[in-house]
């Protein structure tokens, strides 16, 4: 996350070389604040870029400085984040739900948001499905038995102090050496949560009554 300005700037001229961005203002809604960026060849000695706007179609070539100038109001939020683009992203976004550190379901969707050419036309709404959805159980696996923890301890939170429903967006990534996908944390969101998968009601109900029980 950058925490000032000059900081973006900063990154952003040592990074874009190397690949396309993401930039994300630390809290919104409906892709609100949110950037595809895009080194292109200076103009003048003035670094230029090309920027897509989450929330349009088509894309913009300016200076990197209009666009900084264009995200300054962002640090009013605490920071901006700062995401490698992830190529994959015309393949969909899974979203996993959580009752505390236990998997209620999955939504699956493929989006509009920094998507250009002819795969925006397969975008469509999210599908909703069980924990038990056989797409998706390498995914249940490491969030509830690897990623789950590690965010415990990183936030020195108990299990039982994990809100009863939350979720988090993954990005598929390259594939590893096994030709198995790997997935990209996009975002968590707490506050924001519903609407959520028939199912998840049963555990949700399952971790209020652990809840009721440590009390």
């Amino acid at each position: 996350m950058y925490p000032t300005l000059a900081a973006m700037r900063t990154g952003l001229l040592a990074r874009l070389p190397v690949s396309a961005r993401v930039i994300k203002r630390n809290r919104g809604n409906g892709g609100q604040g949110v950037w595809k960026v895009e080194a292109l060849p200076s103009l003048g000695g003035e670094p230029m870029v090309r920027v897509l706007d989450a929330t349009k179609e088509m894309s913009e070539d300016i200076s990197l400085e209009a666009f900084l100038r264009r995200c300054a109001d962002y640090f009013d939020d605490g920071g901006v984040i700062d995401q490698p683009f992830q190529q994959r992203l015309s393949e969909g976004v899974v979203r996993c739900y959580m009752a505390g550190d236990r998997c209620a379901g999955f939504g699956s969707q493929k989006v509009k948001a920094l998507v250009t050419g002819a795969a925006r036309t397969e975008a469509g709404p999210r599908i909703y499905s069980s924990n038990a959805d056989p797409r998706f159980q390498r995914l249940r696996r490491l969030m509830e038995d690897t990623w789950t923890p590690q965010l415990t301890a990183l936030l020195h939170l108990s299990p039982s102090q994990l809100p009863v429903i939350w979720d988090a967006d993954f990005l598929l990534g390259p594939p590893d050496a096994d030709g198995m996908d790997t997935y990209v944390l996009g975002e968590i969101n707490v506050s924001s949560v519903f609407p959520i998968p028939d199912e998840a009601p049963t555990e949700m109900a399952r971790q209020v009554v652990g809840k009721l029980k440590i009390r």
